[in-house]
Formats: structure tokens, C-alpha cells, sequence
């Protein structure tokens, strides 16, 4: 298995390597995206972190640390590709091509009119903090709904 922080690198690589803006907020939603989809089309995890259900969706709070400096800034760090298997890494290159060219403000939006984050968070306003996890058996449950579409 492998860690979110993995997965985050794949894809701060490949902005590095197409020239594409990516902000914490923003690899925030594609780390979650990639384990959502994951959870729904594999039945496993990806990676063992969990996601809580914070005012702009959901966020790893230990990866959200790591690079809580960039603010809203591009991550311009230099890492290398992470070495997956060839299944995993033509998942995330799947999920790069459906979720990359979005914005992070609108990979926020997504998220917030999805089950996961909606049920994580309850009857609380959208704007009060949340530290809830988004349990990854609603994860799995409502993007294999989205699957079957």
C-alpha cells in the first residue's frame, strides 16, 4: 500500500512536468479523488490516511502541513515520481485526465454537493470548522453509485 503523501507527489510531478498550477487546495481534492474512485472501483484503499471534512472539503490534515506554506501558491517543489505498478499508475493518470484541468476552487465545489463530505460534516454550517472524518466506506459507497451511472 502505499501513503497519501505518494500519491500527492505523483501528482505535484506531473504539474512539474506539464507546467499545471497545483496549490495545496487543489492536491488536496486530487489525493481524494484518487482514493474515492479507488475505494469505488477496487474495493480497497489506496492509501491508509483519512480524509476530514473541512470548510473548503476534504483535506488530509498531515499532507495539508506539509504544505501549508505555499498558501495559495502553486507547490513548486521538485520530487521525483513516485513508482507505482503499472495498474495504479494508469489509475492515477486517469484520474490526472478527469480531474487535472479543474480548478481548485471548482474541485471544492464538487466536493461540496457529494454524499462523503455532505454526511461527514452533518447540519453544521458551511463555513464552521469540521475536523469529522469522511469515512471511506461512504467514500466507496457513493462513488460506486457514480459508477454505475
Amino acid at each position: 500500500m502505499f501513503t497519501c503523501f505518494d500519491v500527492a507527489n505523483f501528482f505535484i510531478y506531473l504539474a512539474n512536468e506539464t507546467g499545471s498550477f497545483v496549490s495545496n487546495l487543489k492536491l488536496q481534492k486530487l489525493v481524494y479523488y484518487a482514493q474515492a474512485w479507488y475505494l469505488a472501483l477496487y474495493d480497497d484503499s489506496l492509501f491508509p490516511e483519512d480524509f476530514q471534512a473541512w470548510v473548503h472539503g476534504p483535506v488530509i490534515p498531515a499532507l495539508y502541513a506539509k504544505y501549508k506554506s505555499y498558501q495559495w501558491r502553486p507547490i513548486s517543489e521538485e520530487v521525483e515520481k513516485p513508482v507505482f505498478n503499472q495498474n495504479v499508475e494508469e489509475f492515477l493518470n486517469e484520474v490526472a485526465e478527469a480531474y487535472f484541468s479543474s480548478d481548485a476552487y471548482e474541485l471544492e465545489r464538487m466536493t461540496h454537493i457529494e454524499d462523503p463530505w455532505l454526511q461527514a460534516r452533518g447540519c453544521l454550517p458551511m463555513d464552521a470548522a469540521c475536523n469529522t472524518t469522511i469515512s471511506k466506506k461512504s467514500m466507496k459507497e457513493y462513488y460506486r453509485s457514480r459508477v454505475q451511472e
